[in-house]
């Protein structure tokens, strides 16, 4: 059975985020957002070249999937979302609803996952990251349940502890 997790960094620090993947088996990290950098000193840890010398060290091997990311016109259209609700980025918990529609039309339904379903490991799991906590509130659940319901794909979301 293939399996892929799901995890944000927000809430990590890049020692705790390494612990949670080398504890899940995790094998390859599917980078899905567009911009590989997370703002703030506390997440310098998780900007693409860090990242990557980190997963190394620690065997897990990295993938960006910039195909899967959402444009700059999605990432707006849920900011304005974000702002009439009165939420920020980082206390979102789920995706609008117009966002999803979009993502879903615009990106998910050109995207062909077969791929990377195929160079899933064939031991341990593949994660799908990006920033938000809470895969409600991020893109990356949105491939997952594509993946599930396509490629019969088992998720697991991980938190922070």
């Amino acid at each position: 059975m293939l399996k892929i997790i799901t995890i944000g960094v927000y809430g990590f620090d890049g020692e705790a985020f390494l612990h949670r993947l080398r504890h899940a088996d995790v094998r390859l990290l599917l980078d899905v957002r567009q911009r590989r950098g997370v703002r703030g000193s506390d997440y310098a840890w998780a900007n693409a070249r860090r990242l990557q010398a980190a997963l190394a060290q620690v065997g897990i091997a990295y993938a960006h999937h910039p195909e899967l990311a959402p444009t700059t016109a999605l990432r707006q259209l849920q900011y304005a979302e974000d702002d009439r609700q009165g939420v920020g980025k980082r206390s979102r918990r789920e995706l609008s609803a117009e966002y999803t529609r979009r993502y879903t039309s615009e990106i998910l339904a050109r995207a062909d996952l077969t791929p990377i379903v195929a160079a899933l490991p064939s031991t341990g799991c593949a994660a799908l990251l990006c920033v938000e906590r809470d895969p409600e509130a991020c893109h990356r659940s949105l491939i997952a349940q594509r993946l599930s319901e396509q490629h019969h794909v088992t998720i697991e979301h991980l938190y922070p502890l």
